[in-house]
């Protein structure tokens, strides 16, 4: 895809602002696509791929899950990580008033609101990874040890495969980048 004149973005700002290196990407965004096709798009694992998701307690308080992208989030597990009653994930405008980035363009960075942030451990793993830069269609790449400066999230362990959806749910986080 062609790259755009102009990447600014609340996230590019901030990740300038804290001195993280990164690189842009840009691929052509499909509505529901998701991490499959920005993956397949950029030439890279799905698993390195991590999706923002944005979810709410049962007080519908608002929280941002990072998740490998082709696994799911347990919101059973993830409650019982960080002691809550209930977790769901939030209605598109919820989301997208919550986050200040529209659907398909969330970014844990330069959000609107301070949240709480939680993060799959695994993530740590990675060597580099790709996150959604504040715009469908626009990732950028970095060392997932920048995110965790940066960012400071609650690390959890609440992945699940996609094969094991039909033994444990509920589950969330099919789509997010």
């Amino acid at each position: 895809m062609k790259r755009p004149s102009h990447s600014e973005t609340p996230a590019t700002q901030m990740l300038r602002a804290h001195q993280v290196v990164y690189e842009e990407f840009f691929y052509t965004y499909v509505e529901q696509g998701g991490t499959a096709v920005s993956s397949a798009a950029l030439g890279v694992p799905e698993h390195a791929v991590v999706k923002t998701l944005v979810m709410q307690d049962e007080a519908a308080r608002p929280l941002i899950v990072l998740m490998h992208g082709d696994r799911m989030v347990s919101t059973r597990n993830l409650a019982r990580q960080i002691q809550r009653k209930r977790i769901s994930p939030c209605a598109p405008d919820v989301a997208q008033r919550h986050s200040g980035y529209q659907v398909g363009g969330t970014s844990p960075f330069g959000l609107r609101k301070s949240m709480p942030l939680c993060m799959e451990r695994s993530i740590l793993q990675l060597p580099r990874l790709w996150i959604n830069g504040g715009r469908r269609g626009f990732l950028v790449a970095l060392d997932p040890n920048a995110l965790v400066r940066v960012l400071q999230p609650t690390l959890v362990d609440v992945a699940l495969e996609t094969s094991s959806i039909a033994q444990q749910h509920p589950v969330v986080g099919g789509s997010g980048t």
